[in-house]
């Protein structure tokens, strides 16, 4: 079932799919594609950093971001355009943490994991002991 949204661009009301902006935003969005990957195609424009690609071409960091995030520019292609890691703002290419921050959350992981099993461990053992309640009174009735 679609869902309605309001447009974060330009705050019309949409039916949400595959895209996150109305139909008139997403056609704009794909002319700044254009226009940014026209720019940043011509060699002397291909080290570029994420600052002069928006200022030279008016097209705002965010969607550029966005653009690399979804891998449609490569950054192997434009050494230069980075972007945020989402945890600690260091400038990365591709997914959304450095290596330092997914290094330490899969440590996290991998305690949060550890810990869980010795807690589960006690739980199995705690089940296994079982405790006989004899009731005096009825203990020789049928």
């Amino acid at each position: 079932m679609a869902d309605l949204a309001n447009c974060p661009r330009c705050d019309k009301l949409f039916v949400k799919g595959a895209h996150d902006v109305c139909p008139d935003c997403l056609k704009q969005e794909e002319q700044d594609f254009q226009t940014v990957y026209e720019f940043i195609r011509k060699k002397k424009n291909r080290m570029s950093t994420m600052q002069e690609v928006s200022d030279q071409t008016g097209v705002e960091k965010h969607l550029i971001q966005k653009w690399l995030k979804q891998r449609r520019i490569h950054p192997g292609e434009f050494p230069n355009l980075t972007y945020e890691c989402e945890r600690c703002g260091t400038q990365i290419y591709e997914g959304r943490l450095c290596l330092d921050c997914a290094g330490d959350l899969q440590s996290d992981l991998n305690e949060e994991t550890r810990g869980k099993t010795i807690a589960e461990q006690e739980q199995e053992k705690r089940d296994k002991q079982v405790y006989f309640n004899v009731d005096q009174e009825n203990k020789w009735r049928n």
